[in-house]
């Protein structure tokens, strides 16, 4: 079939079909490219968005949707935001798991309309923005790691999983081998923003219902499926080397394939992001197993100790402990907390740390003076290498180091322990020239950014000097210049003007300028332009060319400035290494000093960590309820003591049943005790009188109630899935804290279940157990095994009612008061006395025979009947209200309808009830 030529008008009964505009057609091009991202197309101000982008951009944004032009017949949805507030709607979408591509003009218009009236402006995607590779100060939060996580599988079965995450933000790069059973463990402890996975996962009958889960947690983490290719184990160890450079990975150490795989996957998908920038990522480091302490998620989410199970900061024990003063030191702080460790000795290490901050007082209070001023030099450090960054990231490195020597030279003592001279080493490794060059360059107050010029220092460059005051100071110049002709030709009357056809000229009287005219050629520079009626005009080779230096002397001022910007950048991450190290030491020094700080504020002691499977602590007190009671002027918090070490002549640790009355304080017990390994195996202090912690393997949690509906789990099963983790798992090294196991089921089913748990982890399992229950039965346990001890809440009744001690002792309680709680509770009379008549029933019958019997000749209950309402006559002043057009009210009819209401009001205020 012949096509018509592109000029031959339409058949008539043909629909007439735009053609996409150019501008149009490079859009749909860049789009093409990028078919899984929101495209930010620039246009002038804007980031404009088209077609599907647009309709789902103004959803998640509640912003406008409008229309631009036809396509294919149809109009083309369209919306926008401006580029000064990019940011604020980026940080909208990137936390909805969205991903954008960032497309900028790459040329400026004129010079596009120099190829022609209807050309283009060079435009392509600059970066692509993930959830996981942000790096703009305003999307972050200072106090976390941003995570970019990558899971590899090689092969199938049950092998260990590769894990690699990069946080490209500050450059951590870490990498390591997981148990399929312990991966939501290490994800809930990692926290990654982004996750990659190869697509073939997804349909994994075992860790696709994990990773559909993982876009709903708090906090989301949001799945990128990748086709397998960048997993490929063969050629990952060639593509790391390839991106640091060097022939052989042997210098970083070893790794197996899996781990290479996830590494070489994340690194792959860093640098189809950042396109051509390459973010100054650290050398990966292997986290070997069992060099921290393994944390469930199950019992990081009970334990709340990052964040509480709302998914909020505010009421963890990380926001009850956190006194840091940088950015850096907040997110060490919560890594530490995270992932509490193994090595007594490291762990002594900054215990020697933390007390010696805490007997140096005045050296601790100039250390956090120091540290306040001190910027988060590794994020500023990565935007500048990715060219993502402005005169304040400058700045930034700027101030850290100044920072860092004041803190070298607060840190200047021989008795220093081992982390505080390594962090001082570090400090004192930075180069002098490199602050004394930022110094001379940057000016006091500095830009957002680098197009805004303004950021060098006065004196710093003559030609920018030069260049500024000719673009402030241009009439000042003219001056200056003016007076000098008229000095040099002794004519009073001699001008410098301006006009738009000369431009800048000389002019001096008729008389002045015929002299100077008459003037041998060659004995003056003043060339004649123009003659006037009274006038003559010249220019001189100074003035032609400071008319030119005038004309582009804003742009030359910014290209001076953007190449003192370039040469900074460069000289600052030329020094990367160096810079990195400094910033991790001054977020040690700030981690310590908190620490010390806190020890000293809240009386907490250094606690004895070894290897022997101790657990005693004296007066301990739980750090959360603690300062949520000093906050709101409460009692004191009630310490109590543990002990779950070996008894004398056995060689394992204790387990101790805890009885006692709901509110009595029993979950926070055995949090308490939870909280307080954590702290002492992350080198802090703890809140206790005293403290001796053998080290823990794993720690296990299971206090609450929790269900799983999306999995299709109940309450019930979630809780016997948990209990059977720990069974399973739990050594003689591990801590475990239970909270009424088997209360989700009938009573004899639970007892049975919790009788035999104890049974196994004081036989099988052998670890140091904190077991609270409500089954008293379970107490006799006490009597039969050799490491079961007892323990209580104490409480005293007073008049009928209950008071609670908080106060745990030896023994066992006979009752659980769970009446009078109800009653506290709020719960009805008549309900509370039909609950203590079928509770003395039910007691009668333990001794006497079965509780269905006891209950079978109950009389049945009959609640008093709620009273009923009676119908309400219609109030007569409503009718006059009905009646009532205020529109048509004149001042006297609206008086006059006021003492209509106010008498039909008296009328109903006095009808009989």
């Amino acid at each position: 079939m012949r096509s018509l030529p592109e000029d031959a008008p339409a058949p008539q009964d043909a629909p007439v079909v735009a053609r996409p505009t150019p501008m149009m057609e490079q859009y749909i091009e860049i789009k093409a490219a990028n078919p899984d991202c929101l495209l930010f197309y620039r246009m002038g101000d804007f980031y404009e968005m088209f077609f599907g982008d647009a309709e789902v951009a103004s959803r998640a944004l509640g912003i406008a949707l409008t229309k631009r032009g036809k396509h294919l017949g149809d109009d083309i949805p369209m919306c926008g935001v401006p580029i000064h507030a990019a940011d604020d709607y980026l940080q909208k979408l990137i936390a909805l798991g969205h991903r954008v591509a960032v497309c900028e003009q790459l040329e400026d218009p004129a010079e596009a309309k120099k190829r022609g009236a209807k050309s283009v402006v060079r435009r392509d995607v600059v970066r692509l923005v993930t959830p996981g590779t942000i790096t703009e100060e305003t999307l972050l939060d200072a106090g976390r790691p941003n995570w970019l996580a990558a899971l590899s599988r090689l092969g199938g079965g049950d092998g260990p999983l590769g894990l690699a995450w990069i946080d490209i933000s500050t450059g951590a790069f870490r990498v390591g081998e997981v148990a399929l059973a312990a991966l939501p463990g290490e994800l809930s402890r990692i926290e990654p923003r982004e996750l990659l996975v190869p697509d073939g996962l997804l349909a994994d009958a075992v860790l696709a219902p994990l990773l559909r889960a993982l876009p709903g947690r708090n906090p989301a983490t949001a799945v990128t499926p990748l086709p397998r290719v960048h997993f490929d184990g063969a050629s990952a160890a060639e593509r790391l080397a390839r991106f640091y450079g060097v022939a052989t990975l042997d210098g970083f150490g070893a790794f197996t394939r899996s781990e290479l795989s996830a590494a070489a996957a994340a690194l792959s998908y860093v640098e189809r992001t950042q396109l051509s920038a390459r973010p100054p990522l650290d050398a990966p480091r292997r986290e070997t197993a069992g060099a921290a302490m393994a944390i469930d998620a199950a019992t990081r989410s009970s334990l709340e100790i990052t964040r509480t199970q709302n998914g909020e900061r505010a009421g963890s024990l990380f926001s009850a402990v956190d006194r840091t003063v940088t950015g850096g030191g907040a997110r060490l702080l919560a890594e530490r907390l995270s992932s509490p460790l193994t090595d007594t000795a490291e762990i002594g290490h900054r215990h020697d740390a933390v007390g010696w901050l805490l007997a140096e007082a005045d050296r601790r209070t100039a250390l956090r003076t120091d540290l306040a001023r001190a910027p988060d030099i590794a994020r500023a450090l990565s935007r500048l290498a990715l060219d993502r960054g402005g005169p304040r990231d400058l700045g930034a490195v700027a101030a850290g180091l100044a920072a860092a020597a004041e803190t070298a030279a607060t840190l200047d003592a021989a008795d220093a322990p081992q982390e505080i001279a390594d962090a001082r080493a570090a400090l004192v490794a930075l180069p002098e020239t490199l602050s004394a060059t930022l110094a001379d360059a940057l000016a006091d107050s500095l830009p957002h950014l680098k197009r805004d010029g303004g950021f060098v220092r006065p004196g710093h460059r003559a030609d920018l000097d030069e260049a500024r005051a000719l673009r402030d100071e241009s009439r000042q110049v003219i001056a200056r210049l003016q007076g000098t002709y008229a000095e040099e030709t002794g004519i009073r009357a001699l001008k410098i003007r301006h006009n738009a056809v000369l431009g800048w000229f000389v002019e001096t009287p008729q008389a002045h300028g015929e002299k100077l005219l008459a003037a041998p050629l060659g004995s003056h520079r003043f060339v004649h332009r123009q003659t006037m009626a009274g006038a003559v005009r010249f220019t001189t080779p100074e003035l032609a060319e400071l008319e030119q230096k005038i004309a582009g002397a804003a742009e030359r001022a910014l290209a001076i400035e953007l190449t003192v910007f370039a040469s900074l950048v460069e000289a600052v991450v030329a020094a990367s290494d160096v810079l990195k190290q400094a910033a991790a030491a001054l977020s040690t020094l700030d981690v310590a000093a908190a620490l010390a700080d806190l020890a000293e504020r809240e009386r907490w002691t250094r606690p004895v960590v070894d290897r022997s499977l101790a657990f005693r602590v004296a007066g301990g007190r739980h750090p959360v309820v603690e300062a949520a009671l000093r906050r709101e002027a409460a009692d004191p918090f009630v310490p109590n003591d543990a002990d779950l070490g070996p008894p004398a002549g056995e060689a394992h640790g204790r387990l101790v049943i805890v009885t006692g009355p709901n509110m009595g304080g029993k979950s926070t017990y055995l949090r308490q005790n939870a909280l307080i390994a954590v702290l002492a195996q992350a080198g802090s202090y703890v809140p206790a009188a005293d403290a001796h912690i053998g080290v823990i393997d794993r720690l296990f949690s299971r206090v609450g109630a929790a269900d799983d509906l999306a999995r299709g789990r109940s309450t019930f099963m979630v809780e016997m899935v948990e209990t059977a983790a720990i069974l399973n798992l739990a050594t003689e090294r591990s801590l475990v804290v239970l909270d009424e196991i088997g209360r989700g089921t009938a009573t004899y089913d639970g007892l049975s279940i919790a009788w035999a748990a104890i049974e196994h982890l004081h036989g099988a399992n052998r670890c140091r157990t904190l077991f609270a229950t409500h089954y008293h039965e379970l107490t006799a346990l006490a009597g039969r095994l050799a490491r079961v001890a007892n323990a209580t809440v104490k409480v005293k009744e007073w008049k009928g009612d209950v008071v609670f001690l908080h106060e745990i002792v030896p023994g066992a309680a006979d009752r659980s008061y769970g009446i009078q709680v109800a009653r506290l509770a709020g719960l009805p009379a008549p309900v509370l006395a039909r609950a203590k008549a079928v509770l003395a029933r039910l007691e009668s019958a333990g001794r006497t025979g079965t509780p269905s019997a006891a209950l079978e000749d109950l009389p049945l209950f009959s609640a008093p009947a709620r009273p009923t309402s009676t119908p309400v006559p219609p109030d007569p002043a409503l009718a006059v209200l009905d009646e009532i057009h205020p529109d048509d009210l004149t001042p006297r009819a609206a008086l006059e309808a006021l003492y209509r209401l106010k008498a039909a009001r008296s009328k109903s205020m006095k009808r009989p009830e």
